[in-house]
């Protein structure tokens, strides 16, 4: 008897994988003759179908997926149908989570939607999938002109302004303010300021997600990405204790700029004071 059952469920198992493989086979049929006549939509749900049935056919097919994808995005796109559109690179992204070329063509999409500081995430993202991507690069390069304010580049390379910033976070460190944060950190410099002056304990918050990413670049490459906290937030978010411990005894921040209004950078200000900054005795 129990020789029987086990067949029984064998017989079964059999049968479901020969099932599966039939409709995977028909849909592959289904998927190339719609290409065949252009139909990309129906095309590419058919590609979902196959790719949810039978994984292991991922890379086999997955450059044929990727040019129906941007054949329907196309598509898509032409007939504004902007939320289905990104419904599909999110499905084709939960597939293929490390795929550089749909990561640059979604970051393509939304930098033609205006959606600059977002595309720039996918662009830096597929550069980092393939540092060889010459579009990729291309375009991260671009979307970075865009959103990298000129004035940063000048600061940066104002070595009698760093050094009286370095100076002046050297000396209130050394004065017993032992943690810092650092609002609007852009490339991190004044966080890495602190961190080499001696702060026990330093947190960087910046807004963009392209200096966030930035900063994160720069921060890893001083082998400091353990010892500075970047937090993707403005620091009107910020909470005690969900994203730092406790109140700061430093804050630093570069308000050199017409962001001083247009950012609310003094708004800011006073609320890391009343909130963050630990207050005299």
């Amino acid at each position: 008897m129990p020789n029987s059952n086990s067949k029984l469920h064998s017989n079964r198992r059999g049968g479901r994988e020969a099932s599966r493989r039939e409709l995977v086979s028909r849909s592959l049929q289904s998927a190339q003759h719609c290409l065949e006549n252009q139909d990309f939509g129906t095309a590419y749900a058919h590609y979902l179908l196959v790719l949810n049935l039978a994984p292991e056919l991922k890379t086999t097919i997955k450059e044929t997926f990727q040019f129906t994808l941007f054949k329907w995005a196309e598509e898509l796109d032409s007939l504004a149908r902007i939320q289905d559109l990104f419904n599909c690179y999110e499905q084709a992204l939960e597939l293929y989570p490390n795929d550089e070329v749909i990561c640059n063509s979604m970051g393509e999409h939304l930098f033609r939607m205006g959606f600059r500081d977002e595309a720039a995430g996918y662009f830096h993202k597929a550069v980092k999938l393939n540092p060889d991507f010459a579009d990729a690069k291309e375009n991260f390069y671009r979307v970075a002109n865009w959103l990298v304010e000129r004035w940063h580049f000048i600061m940066l390379n104002d070595a009698k302004r760093n050094l009286t910033y370095l100076r002046a976070i050297e000396k209130a460190v050394h004065s017993g303010s032992t943690s810092v944060l650092d609002i609007g950190t852009g490339t991190g410099i004044l966080s890495m300021f602190a961190k080499k002056a001696g702060a026990s304990f330093v947190y960087a918050c910046e807004l963009s997600k392209t200096m966030y990413e930035l900063a994160r670049d720069v921060v890893a490459a001083n082998n400091m990405e353990r010892e500075i906290k970047l937090l993707h937030l403005k620091s009107l978010d910020i909470e005690i204790p969900k994203h730092i411990p406790e109140r700061v005894s430093l804050v630093v921040t570069e308000t050199v700029d017409a962001g001083l209004f247009g950012e609310g950078i003094v708004e800011s200000l006073i609320h890391a004071w009343e909130h963050l900054l630990l207050q005299p005795k």
